[in-house]
């Protein structure tokens, strides 16, 4: 008998689950043609009039288009995805994690995970769409008491669910930016993790919602978090999930392919930029937080000084000139960068985030810097812990 290619046996699996009533999620995603509109296509199985169906939802950039398949004609559809338009695809059942991926060797691979038994979700055909937490999350997001044993957000954690599903939902469109492979590895630290919240949605969003074959690492000073944290990654059986005692400048990687930090209080904003600069990642977002360094240095212009003479205006104006700066500097080193509101200011005033993407082709360093010494002229500033960001 003739051992099935990882592909048939992908889609055996599929229609196995789609027939018993096992399939929790599909997702297809990485599509060979990085210039299509089409991101990923997440199926599920429904019941319209009694019927099985499976519900698949085509995500482009701008819009989602949904459509619902006969059972009977999902195996004929998931290999004409699987047959060159797309590189990844993810199956979870009740029981087992099927993912799928074609390298750029044009290799592929299928590698089985078994999970905890977990209960299919419902199958009505109408419900709310599922952002990035979906049914997959429940299990981390009751362990880290962000939602009941119901599935439902408690009331206390409503904001922080809030705050955590846009920003990995900010993070899913930086990695199509970023472009990263299915088939070859990558490893994202999150800085100064705390309990994990951000960490595990990071992890969710990465392998399980993109299909990457990402090691994530939750990095923080205080044990009894590590502990904690690692204890429910194990649970869960998050094989590439793991949190360790560190800090910033501390902590070692044999390579980094991304680096977050949420938070990241005064100048350790700054250590978080510089050491994802150095490791040169392909991906750096974060979100400052307590901004002390640049206000005792602020200068008062004479074309700004009625409104400096205002200590609130003068706070804000430190923390808006110490972020852009920051954002120039990350130009300045060869990164497109963004800078976006990603929480309303009535949930957190913390709420800006800098982000960048490496480029493939160098910028005009010299024009950022031109940019930044006009900017430090002006407001009579000295030295900024972000000037070391500045290429050698």
């Amino acid at each position: 008998m003739n051992k099935s290619s990882p592909v048939e046996a992908f889609i055996n699996h599929t229609t196995a689950a789609l027939r018993a009533g096992t399939l929790v999620r599909l997702l297809v995603s990485a599509p060979a043609d990085r210039t299509q509109a089409l991101e990923r296509i997440e199926g599920r199985l429904v019941a319209i009039k009694e019927q099985p169906f499976l519900s698949i939802t085509l995500r482009e950039l701008r819009r989602d288009t949904t459509e619902n398949l006969p059972i009977e004609t999902a195996s004929r559809w998931l290999t004409q995805q699987l047959d060159g338009r797309f590189r990844s695809a993810v199956l979870d059942t009740t029981e087992s994690h099927w993912q799928f991926t074609i390298n750029s060797r044009n290799k592929p691979r299928l590698v089985s995970h078994h999970r905890p038994a977990a209960n299919a979700p419902q199958r009505d055909h109408d419900r709310k769409k599922a952002g990035v937490l979906d049914e997959t999350a429940q299990p981390w997001l009751q362990a880290l008491g962000l939602c009941d044993e119901s599935g439902r957000v408690k009331a206390s954690m409503a904001d922080k669910y809030r705050q955590l599903e846009r920003y990995l939902e900010i993070l899913r469109h930086l990695a199509r930016d970023c472009a990263w492979e299915p088939g070859l590895p990558i490893t994202l630290a999150d800085m100064g993790c705390g309990k994990g919240y951000l960490t595990f949605g990071v992890w969710h969003l990465l392998t399980q919602r993109l299909g990457l074959q990402a090691e994530v690492i939750g990095v923080e000073a205080r044990g009894e978090l590590v502990t904690k944290a690692e204890t429910i990654a194990r649970a869960i059986k998050a094989d590439s999930l793991r949190f360790v005692a560190g800090d910033i400048a501390s902590v070692s990687f044999d390579k980094l392919d991304g680096l977050i930090a949420l938070h990241a209080c005064n100048t350790a904003t700054d250590q978080a930029i510089k050491r994802g600069v150095q490791a040169g990642a392909k991906l750096i977002v974060v979100s400052p937080c307590c901004h002390q360094e640049l206000r005792p240095q602020l200068g008062h212009p004479s074309l700004l000084a009625p409104l400096l003479a205002h200590g609130i205006l003068a706070e804000r104006l430190s923390e808006w000139l110490t972020d852009g700066l920051r954002a120039l500097r990350l130009e300045q080193a060869g990164y497109a960068t963004k800078v976006i509101e990603f929480v309303a200011s009535e949930h957190t005033p913390r709420n800006l985030l800098i982000a960048g993407v490496r480029r493939n082709q160098p910028g005009d360093a010299g024009k950022s810097e031109d940019q930044i010494r006009t900017l430090k002229e002006f407001f009579q500033l000295d030295h900024l812990a972000s000037d070391e960001l500045a290429a050698p």
